[in-house]
């Protein structure tokens, strides 16, 4: 008795392998981490810095500025810190480190600061007074998200095309 498997499974049973050997690689997803971790300190430093300065100074700001805001300072910083390390470390001309810092985090960035304000606001409210603890328990939280949200992608940039900004 001869058994057969049919076409359609075995090109199935193909792209899982192959799916989950693209995704396995542990030293890719080391490097990601990295890289996702440099970009969560530049997005921070910028994003959590604009958010306590509007809370502390202007309160009655409308929620859409509160979010706009720190997102912006966090793009800003990210890629001025990105753009520092790959001048000092990669010894890029300034020009360059800017487009590269720019072109390969971009995305990555965009996705960190959306879930860190989105986590941030589903958790406060926006409400929370940053003399309350839950406050910083929830840009904690924030961090995390911010940290986990970005790292596939950054993982499938590095794996697929072999590079990253850091």
């Amino acid at each position: 008795m001869t058994l057969t498997i049919p076409i359609t499974m075995t090109i199935r049973i193909n792209i899982v392998t192959t799916i989950i050997t693209f995704w396995s690689h542990k030293h890719t997803w080391k490097r990601a981490a990295k890289n996702t971790l440099n970009c969560l300190v530049g997005c921070s430093l910028g994003d959590f810095s604009m958010l306590i300065y509007l809370q502390v100074y202007h309160p009655n700001i409308s929620l859409t500025l509160n979010m706009i805001l720190p997102m912006i300072a966090g793009l800003i910083s990210s890629i001025t810190l990105e753009t520092i390390i790959l001048k000092i470390k990669e010894k890029f001309y300034w020009v360059q480190a800017f487009r590269t810092a720019f072109s390969m985090s971009f995305i990555s960035m965009l996705a960190m600061e959306f879930s860190e304000n989105a986590t941030d606001f589903l958790l406060t409210g926006r409400t929370v007074p940053i003399t309350d603890w839950w406050y910083w328990g929830a840009l904690g939280i924030a961090l995390i998200a911010g940290f986990l949200v970005p790292l596939p992608y950054n993982y499938y940039k590095i794996k697929r095309y072999g590079n990253a900004c850091h």
